[in-house]
């Protein structure tokens, strides 16, 4: 039989079997067998995808910039993971509303704005000019190329024109100023007393029908979500063994291949001064900006200093500040026609006018750093740990692939794959669709926990790797499976009275700060209807004043404005159940008159904007209203 089959295979039949396997794997490549398949989406706005890759992304910007705003007093274990990265896709989404909004409407980032945007990061920056080495650097910590960047640059200054847009269209004005610095600055006297909720608070018994309706009212209190325990094994780089040290001669010979590398070309550092002009400007303007360079070149010639006449008369926003220091720059990076001159200039010498298509240029180079290439000691430490890196790559991706193959070739056990490669197999604890800890608290690992094919037909799952830039990945099978339930009504009883007196003692809080604010309303003493109760005297209170409880301010800053000579009273239960009685005696509204002209000016901007604000606000209301906004299952596990 089996002769028999090899002889057929060597005729039409084969190439048939051939042909009919080689079409899959043409169409959808070997990935799909590994379970890498295509990028994973979570979200898509009126067609345009969101991938888990660019979430991943801007979520590990998020962190980092929360990590160096924080410094010291960052601590991650204080933030919910799992709100951030839904909120950070929120906001992804609205961007794209907006991209797709200011693409509608015909604007665009022009070539100028990027540049100065780039020039001006302070990221970007050394001794307070651009610094060509380290934009580079910076973009090759986060993972971008220049082009990446620069188009991320792009699609941002799109967005934000709409919203400088909107927020310049609001004009003030000197009646709506004076209303509003009459509101804003506006002060209250006053005074409150605290009626406390564990003076009520009693061991009188529940009734049953209370409990019991309650529970009824309440069921999604008392719910245990869905949930799973979950075998899995975990493959990660940091744990496995480390890469040998390359050998001296394997590194020279990386360093050989390698040495364009390592080779640094001419840098210059360079400061123009810069009168703008449009490329097609007609030959009117363009003697006027001629003439001005010319008069700029004059006074330096007669000797002025340079950086002090960038900064008063340079056009270009990106270094005037900066004496028109342009930091170090490599040949190719500038305008064609300034990069020429730049690039043919001695040290300290200054050009002729120079024409580009922003305008008219005049041209100074401060230092020069002649091309060198690193010397091969210069460069062992790093060449040491590339080579490591792509050992430890190399080995962990050739990992992956067996656990891949094994949990596949085994769907129905994780055992064989453990053995196979010595992992450790690990159990979870229960957990739920709002995840676990660590590796297990990743929205693709919680997906995949809760997947038809893992937990209905409870197979093993596909290689996952949470975080593209971290060399970790994870495969899972489901062991134990509850349905959502409802604890029972015995189990959650004692938590009910609890719930249900302290309920009862800040209704009675409540209601006898009333009283006592209605006794005041109708003309008792104060120190007679508050009895052995504090009077608690804030004075006059602004309405951002920090010292006083939140929720007194904002309820007496809703009061009505009392008579002259006399107070206005109310009644609210505070968050912690207390109730409270509060006297409004007295309100100093805000005056222009009071203030500088400086404040004013402040102010109006402020209050501009503000109004500015609430229209964008609206505008982004409306386009997600109208718009085809649709989580996919990833992205829907990130919401509350």
């Amino acid at each position: 039989m089996l002769q028999t089959i090899r002889e057929r295979a060597q005729g039409w039949i084969a190439w048939v079997i051939v042909i009919l396997i080689s079409v899959p794997f043409a169409l959808w490549g070997i990935q799909s067998y590994l379970g890498v398949g295509a990028e994973p989406v979570v979200a898509s706005v009126n067609g345009t995808e969101i991938t888990q890759r660019e979430l991943d992304e801007r979520y590990r910007s998020f962190r980092s910039r929360l990590r160096e705003q924080l410094g010291s007093a960052y601590r991650p274990e204080l933030f919910d993971d799992k709100k951030m990265r839904s909120e950070v896709l929120d906001q992804m989404i609205r961007d794209r509303l907006l991209l797709q909004a200011s693409e509608s409407l015909g604007l665009h980032a022009s070539k100028r704005e990027l540049r100065a945007a780039i020039l001006s990061n302070p990221a970007f920056q050394k001794n307070g000019s651009f610094d060509n080495a380290t934009y580079e650097y910076m973009l090759e910590m986060q993972g971008m190329t220049p082009v990446q960047f620069e188009d991320s640059m792009r699609r941002r200054i799109l967005t934000t024109q709409l919203m400088r847009a909107i927020l310049a269209t609001e004009i003030l004005s000197d009646k709506e100023l004076e209303e509003g610095v009459r509101l804003d600055r506006q002060q209250r006297r006053l005074s409150f007393v605290r009626v406390p909720k564990s003076a009520f608070l009693t061991d009188e018994p529940i009734a049953d029908e209370e409990i019991a309706t309650y529970y009824e009212s309440n069921e999604s209190q008392f719910q245990i979500p869905e949930r799973v325990k979950v075998q899995y094994l975990v493959l990660d780089a940091e744990t496995m063994a480390p890469a040998e040290i390359p050998g001296d001669e394997e590194l020279r010979e990386r360093y050989q291949e390698d040495l364009s590398r390592f080779a640094q070309p001419e840098r210059r550092r360079v400061r123009h001064i810069l009168v703008a002009l449009d490329a097609a400007a007609d030959e009117a303007a363009e003697d006027e900006a001629k003439a001005k360079i010319e008069e700029i070149r004059a006074r330096i010639a007669a000797g002025e200093d340079f950086a002090a006449l960038a900064k008063e008369l340079s056009q270009d926003p990106g270094s005037a500040d900066q004496g028109g220091d342009l930091g170090l720059i490599e040949q190719g990076l500038m305008d064609p026609a300034f990069d020429k001159v730049a690039f043919a200039l001695d040290a300290n010498q200054i050009s002729e006018a120079v024409r580009s298509r922003f305008g008219y240029h005049l041209i100074e180079v401060t230092e020069i750093e002649p091309a060198r290439t690193k010397p091969f000691e210069e460069v062992k430490d790093q060449l040491i740990a590339d080579l490591q890196q792509r050992d430890s790559e190399g080995q962990f991706f050739d990992w992956a692939e067996r656990l891949a193959t094994l949990s596949y070739e085994s769907p129905d056990s994780l055992e064989p794959a453990a053995e196979a490669l010595g992992l450790e197999l690990q159990t979870s604890d229960w957990i739920d669709r709002s995840g676990g800890e660590g590796i297990l608290a990743h929205p693709q690992v919680i997906a995949a926990a809760f997947s038809d094919e893992v937990l209905v037909e409870g197979n093993n799952s596909d290689l996952i790797e949470p975080e593209h830039d971290k060399l970790q990945a994870i495969v899972l099978r489901v062991v134990e499976h509850e349905e959502a339930t409802t604890r029972p009504l015995d189990e959650v009883r004692d938590e009910i009275v609890t719930v249900l007196r302290e309920k009862r003692a800040a209704d009675a809080a409540l209601a006898k700060a009333a009283e006592l604010a209605d006794a005041l309303k109708a003309g008792e003493d104060l120190s007679v209807a508050t009895g052995d109760l504090k009077v608690e005297d804030l004075g006059l209170v602004a309405r951002d004043a920090a010292q006083v409880p939140v929720a007194i301010r904002d309820f007496a800053f809703a009061l009505k404005r009392p008579a002259p000579g006399g107070s206005s009273y109310g009644s609210l239960s505070l968050p912690d159940g207390d109730g409270a009685a509060v006297i409004l005696s007295e309100v100093l509204d805000g005056s222009l008159e009071q203030l500088d002209k400086a404040t004013r000016d402040e102010i109006r901007k402020n209050l501009a904007q503000g109004i500015g604000r609430a229209y964008y606000d609206d505008l982004l209301a409306d386009l997600e209203s109208r718009a085809d906004i649709e989580r996919t299952p990833l992205g829907e596990g990130l919401e509350e």
